[in-house]
């Protein structure tokens, strides 16, 4: 279905796989509009209830492709705003998605890699892994990808690492909130992966839908009598849905509730 993605699920898991590994699985236009197909296609799937975004060969993802910004300097700003806007909706769709969605990170990451992790609502990397927002040297800026690696790393994090282009590794990576987990290698990294899906499947799907709502909504935002009656207005929205009255049942039956795996 797709030219550089590889996308399949499993026991209610969608994997989204960049399958660019002879160009260190860099975006270009092509990839990023796949991204955005495959995302709406993790999102309109029932069946799905995690997303999964991994990569083969060494590398998570080198971002934006060289041959690919070569041709947009030649192009007029039109033709560079809708690249730059795809770029930012592909973004928009991972951090928006209403499923948790899990960055598998087996390899280096510069630029819009580091953006598909830190848009990702949990992310993983082997200790080897390495990270850059590279974009300065190349005498652009990290415009598309900023909202969502300000929003994970903080203000103060972004402006040394955006600035100085440096590399970091996965033990800064972790210590500045870019990911969650360091792992020893491969195996490890499919083994914490599978430990993380196995939690989030014991949770309501509609629970987790608004739980990620409720973040976008609450994060950054200051504590005025407007935002108290939007989080009152939503947990009482949700304890009358037919999922919560199953998981209290459940609860209070000691079994699993019915979207749980069974053994």
């Amino acid at each position: 279905m797709y030219g550089n993605l590889i996308t399949e699920v499993d026991g209610g898991v969608g994997i989204v796989t960049l399958n660019r590994a002879d160009r260190h699985n860099a975006f270009d236009e092509q990839t990023i509009v796949e991204l955005i197909d495959a995302m709406g296609a993790m999102e309109a799937n029932p069946d799905v209830r995690i997303v999964v975004l991994s990569s083969t060969g060494k590398s998570f993802s080198a971002g934006a492709d060289l041959r690919w910004m070569q041709r947009a300097a030649t192009q007029a700003f039109d033709e560079n705003f809708r690249d730059a806007a795809n770029l930012a909706e592909m973004l928009r769709r991972i951090a928006q998605l209403p499923k948790p969605t899990i960055a598998r990170v087996q390899g280096p990451a510069y630029g819009g890699g580091v953006g598909v992790i830190a848009a990702c609502d949990i992310a993983v990397a082997t200790f080897d892994s390495h990270f850059a927002l590279t974009e300065v040297r190349l005498g652009i800026v990290p415009a598309a990808i900023s909202p969502h690696v300000i929003a994970a790393i903080g203000q103060r994090h972004a402006r040394r690492y955006m600035l100085t282009a440096e590399r970091f590794s996965a033990a800064e990576a972790y210590r500045i909130g870019l990911i969650h987990e360091m792992v020893p290698d491969n195996d490890a990294l499919d083994e914490a992966v599978g430990q993380i899906v196995d939690g989030l499947l014991k949770n309501g799907p509609t629970a987790l839908a608004s739980c990620k709502s409720l973040i976008g909504a609450v994060a950054g935002k200051p504590l005025t009598p407007d935002l108290i009656d939007d989080t009152a207005r939503r947990i009482a929205s949700i304890r009358a849905t037919e999922e919560a009255q199953e998981g209290m049942a459940a609860f209070f039956a000691r079994r699993k509730p019915d979207w749980a795996p069974g053994e």
